[in-house]
């Protein structure tokens, strides 16, 4: 069959098959078949190398025109298709302007952001700054500024997570911070009384975790040092602390209890109405005492000039009381069924 007339069946063939797609994937398969690298017009050029050189010239021009026009049909058919595919999926999502809209539900805040801000305004409204400080943290101030030196007993009662570093003397003396009271005396040390801060943060422990206990959690430290700090200074505070978080008629009550960096030490608890319980019964919401005379000196203070109280308060166990949440796990479980609460 004479070129010529291949070309012509080939275009009318193309334009056949083009006006039978329906969809992308038929419209790709008809450009490979028809306009591919082995495709039928690139087979059908094959053939030139047989015709004269001018004969040659004429039918490859008329088949790069074929090709230009086979490629415009196919842009033309891709367009109504895509055209074709919008109006439908308008007719699906359009839009019923008389029917309801849906609520968007507004964010919050998590239940210990909320807490520690009531914590923080309740001290700040009493004179008290908030500070924070490193959550890694030196031997130093974690244990020996506070009255802990090394191999004394009182380290057992906290689970230290010890940093893989060792000083000049091979010895681990950096760690995850057990508690926020570090920053007592690293304040101490840089300023002058009178001092009055609260120190919020997180502080590890390595220990089991279930419904009381996880290994990471949240505390608040208090300091005040000054000219005169008396023992009922420090009771009338933490007595104005709870009846601001917990209501005016809250009852506290004050026992004593050992801390290594406060002298004397009291642990303070709340009368607390337990749900599904009948009769009010002691809780125990903090740690509190008098700054130790050693801490004191330990930063160049002087006890005989300077007394002070400090307390740590654990942020999960005052939000736990006030919102009435009996698994501590919940403040980390990301649940939105348990956050959506508050």
């Amino acid at each position: 069959m004479p070129v010529d007339n291949s070309m012509e069946q080939l275009r009318s063939t193309a334009l056949e098959e083009l006006d039978a797609c329906t969809s992308n994937l038929n419209l790709q398969e008809w450009r490979v078949r028809f306009l591919g690298r082995k495709g039928l017009l690139t087979g059908l050029l094959r053939g030139l190398k047989n015709l004269e050189p001018l004969e040659r010239k004429v039918v490859g021009s008329e088949a790069n025109q074929l090709k230009v026009f086979l490629e415009g049909r196919l842009a033309l058919a891709e367009g109504r298709l895509i055209e074709q595919e919008t109006l439908i999926l308008g007719e699906n999502d359009r839009i019923d302007v008389t029917r309801p809209g849906r609520l968007k539900k507004g964010g919050g805040y998590h239940p210990l952001t909320k807490i520690r801000r009531e914590i923080e305004a309740a001290f700040i409204s009493m004179g008290f700054q908030v500070v924070e400080g490193p959550e890694i943290e030196w031997e130093r101030y974690n244990f020996e500024l506070l009255n802990i030196p090394k191999n004394h007993p009182s380290r057992d009662i906290w689970d230290t997570l010890w940093v893989d570093y060792r000083n000049e003397r091979g010895e681990r003396n950096m760690l995850l911070r057990t508690h926020t009271s570090p920053m007592q005396a690293r304040i101490m040390e840089q300023e002058e009384p009178p001092i009055r801060v609260i120190v919020p943060g997180k502080v590890y422990r390595y220990e089991a975790t279930d419904r009381t206990h996880e290994w990471h959690f949240h505390q608040v430290e208090g300091l005040a040092v000054a000219r005169g700090i008396t023992f009922a200074d420090m009771k009338g505070t933490l007595y104005e602390f709870a009846r601001r978080i917990f209501g005016s008629d809250r009852k506290v009550r004050f026992r004593c209890d050992y801390f290594p960096f406060v002298e004397p030490g009291v642990d303070m608890s709340i009368d607390y109405l337990a749900p599904g319980a009948t009769t009010h019964d002691w809780l125990e919401i903090m740690g509190a005492g008098m700054v130790h005379p050693k801490v004191l000196e330990g930063v160049g203070y002087d006890p005989e000039e300077y007394t002070g109280f400090a307390f740590g308060i654990g942020l999960e166990r005052i939000a736990m009381l006030k919102y009435g949440i009996d698994d501590i796990r919940l403040f980390f479980d990301n649940d939105l069924r348990f956050l959506r609460q508050f």
